[in-house]
């Protein structure tokens, strides 16, 4: 069939009109951008023209709510991206709304008003992108939402509201996060690759209260264009840092790297329950 056919298919099936049929198509392919693609076939169309044929379908029947599965799963990267641009847009001008489902964060946290996230058939937390990314209600949902993932550094309870590091330090908490995590045996705590600050070469190392401060071999470095992903360990555990473009950052040079502990997110390691939240600026 024809893309005009394949668009009014679902409203033939229906009985509607031809004249109704053909108004119909006319007005969704104007929004989809499909108005010189109506008398091609199928094979003649490139991927993302294929699919907004079938949101095509789906629009002429003004549906009170779409329902989507996946529905970029097959496109290449390029694709997927224009396509939730265009998915964005269409929600926008149409005003319907949309639940979508997806395996890819980043779909997710670009196109949602609310994302509710689930594990194992239940939802683990309902909100907004910002709310589920800066305030995750256990691990799974904060190490779901984020690119690249965020980290997980297991400690321990110390003395007198310390907080044991993983390479031995001992990081002093507010009281009151040290109440949270007091009958607590293990404490995964997670930080995200764009909190850690790697120092310049030869600056001072800084010395405050909740300012976690270590050194590590960096082991690969990834350049992204305007970022670089820099892997590094703390007390043995992997850990990805995301800094800016520079050029001391190379795979086996030395870095200082510090971290303000009251950014960071604390989860039962047994678990995986919220426990304390890190501040936000």
């Amino acid at each position: 069939m024809s893309v005009a056919d394949n668009m009014a298919f679902g409203l033939k099936l229906r009985g509607i009109g031809k004249a109704q049929r053909d108004k119909a198509v006319r007005e969704a392919a104007a929004i989809l951008g499909l108005e010189e693609l109506l008398d091609r076939k199928p094979r003649a169309l490139s991927g993302g023209q294929r699919q907004r044929v079938a949101m095509g379908r789906a629009i002429v029947r003004d549906p009170d709510v779409f329902l989507m599965d996946e529905p970029l799963s097959n496109l290449d990267a390029k694709l997927r991206t224009q396509m939730r641009v265009e998915i964005r847009k269409l929600q926008r001008r149409l005003g319907t709304t949309m639940i979508y489902v997806t395996h890819d964060q980043v779909e997710a946290m670009t196109l949602a008003d609310r994302i509710a996230v689930l594990d194992g058939g239940y939802v683990q937390q309902f909100g907004r992108p910002a709310e589920l990314y800066h305030a995750p209600c256990n691990k799974f949902v904060a190490g779901f939402l984020g690119s690249p993932s965020i980290n997980f550094i297991r400690c321990a309870p110390g003395s007198d509201n310390m907080l044991q590091m993983p390479d031995g330090q001992n990081i002093p908490l507010p009281a009151e996060r040290a109440e949270a995590i007091k009958d607590v045996s293990g404490i995964d705590i997670g930080i995200r690759p764009e909190e850690i600050t790697v120092l310049e070469k030869g600056a001072a190392k800084p010395s405050e209260p909740g300012l976690m401060v270590w050194e590590s071999e960096v082991s690969l470095s990834e350049a992204l264009g305007g970022e670089i992903l820099v892997y590094v360990t703390l007390g043995g555990q992997n850990m990805i840092v995301k800094v800016p473009d520079r050029d001391d950052v190379g795979e086996g040079s030395m870095v200082t790297l510090t971290f303000r502990m009251d950014k960071a997110h604390m989860f039962s390691a047994n678990s995986g329950e919220l426990l304390s939240l890190g501040a936000r600026d």
